[in-house]
Formats: structure tokens, sequence, C-alpha cells
């Protein structure tokens, strides 16, 4: 039995929110960077797992859909503060 379809629907978030981000030129485009970014982000988030993203977007009220995006916003804002002052700290300290 497969299992391929099934993700963690705030990881979808999370990159698109990256992704947004690096459009607009506000983050370092660095792949270890982001890709620290993006899992100090994921595990600030809860897991919710779904087989077809669309499924999940269909019974979510707008008000749901926001707050979703705002936790994901400051999760992801918080991580860049976080990789970029360990980050520093590192350099520092090296």
């Amino acid at each position: 039995m497969a299992f391929d379809n099934i993700h963690n629907y705030y990881e979808f978030l999370v990159v698109r929110r990256l992704n947004d981000m690096i459009e607009a030129e506000f983050i370092d485009t660095d792949p270890t960077f982001l890709e620290d970014v993006a899992c100090v982000s994921l595990n600030q988030l809860p897991s919710r797992y779904v087989k077809h993203d669309v499924d999940l977007v269909y019974y979510m009220s707008q008000d749901e859909r926001e707050k979703i995006d705002y936790e994901v916003h400051k999760a992801v804002t918080a991580a860049i503060e976080y990789v970029n002052q360990h980050r520093n700290d590192r350099e520092n300290t090296g």
C-alpha cells in the first residue's frame, strides 16, 4: 500500500510563504538558510496531514484559512529571526 499522497499541509504553506518572501527580496536565498527556516517554522506549527490539499481547504471557513495563514506568517518570521541569530552567534564565536 502506497502513502505517496499523504503530507503535512503546513509544509506547502511554509514553502509558499518563503517563496513569496524570496520574490519580494525580503530574505536570504541560501538553500541551507531556507531549509533551516522551514524546519524551525514547521516545528512551531501543528501537524495537519491530508491526502489532497483541496479536501482540507474545501471544508475550512475563511476565518480558519486566515488564522492558519497568520500562524504560518508568525512561525516563519520567528524562525527567520532565530536562524539569523544563531548564524550570527556561530560567526562571532567561530
